[in-house]
């Protein structure tokens, strides 16, 4: 399939991103209900952080970190989306030629 068109290049991005990339509501829920084990930064692939969040529990800031990714989830999703974005651009960029 070659696609030459910069808009169709960029509608087939935009729905991969839509269909292959972390949904807020999911990150959401897990911040919700499986926040003692950082669940929603497992799932929006932030390994690292999130057992340091977990170790943090340990101590009174776990909560602070709880309360904070309120506010960080939206930003994290738009990171792997745009991340999501520039894999997809390059496998269609591969396939184009």
């Amino acid at each position: 399939m070659s696609i030459t068109n910069s808009t169709e290049r960029q509608i087939l991005i935009e729905t991969r991103v839509a269909n292959e990339g972390p949904s807020i509501v999911a990150a959401y829920v897990l911040w919700f209900f499986l926040w003692f084990v950082s669940g929603h930064r497992f799932y929006l692939g932030r390994p690292g952080t999130a057992i340091l969040q977990i170790l943090s529990y340990f101590v009174v800031i776990g909560f602070v970190w709880w309360l904070i990714d309120a506010f960080l989830i939206p930003g994290m999703i738009r990171e792997k989306q745009e991340e999501l974005r520039r894999r997809l651009a390059g496998q269609v960029s591969i396939a184009a030629s």
